[in-house]
């Protein structure tokens, strides 16, 4: 099984997203940043790494958020979800086609790669909606 990091970047109530170029494979459906694991690297090096590359931003890493795995036909992947946060860099593209910042509450509304749905509702639900139940308590 393939091990992936994924970045849940957030900024001003909305996620990046990335879309992946036409040809590749899954072109033009949604992910979030991130990539494979090398021997050796830790999910959290991998994550920063890949963040470096593709799309030429530092970052930190930060808390664990969940994992999805997929068999797709040719693969089975786990995904590995970290929140990230930005800290310095000019965003380029290196292997998607677009990025896009996405509020919350309209993140279910693309259209994902399988194995990012779970964590695509796992991220509405624990922040989306808690800060709705803040804001209602609040």
């Amino acid at each position: 099984m393939l091990k992936v990091t994924e970045a849940v970047i957030e900024k001003e109530g909305a996620i990046l997203i990335a879309k992946r170029k036409k040809g590749d494979p899954q072109g033009g459906k949604w992910e979030f940043p991130g990539g494979k694991i090398e021997p050796g690297e830790t999910p959290e090096e991998c994550l920063r790494r890949e963040l470096r590359e593709e799309l030429g931003i530092d970052t930190v890493i930060g808390d664990f958020i969940c994992s999805s795995q997929f068999d797709y036909r040719h693969l089975s992947v786990e995904l590995l979800a970290y929140r990230v946060f930005y800290v310095s860099g000019d965003f380029y593209l290196e292997d998607h086609e677009e990025i896009k910042w996405v509020p919350l509450k309209a993140l279910e509304q693309y259209d994902f790669l399988e194995a990012d749905i779970p964590i695509v509702k796992r991220i509405v639900k624990d922040i989306y909606h808690d800060r709705q139940s803040r804001n209602l308590i609040g």
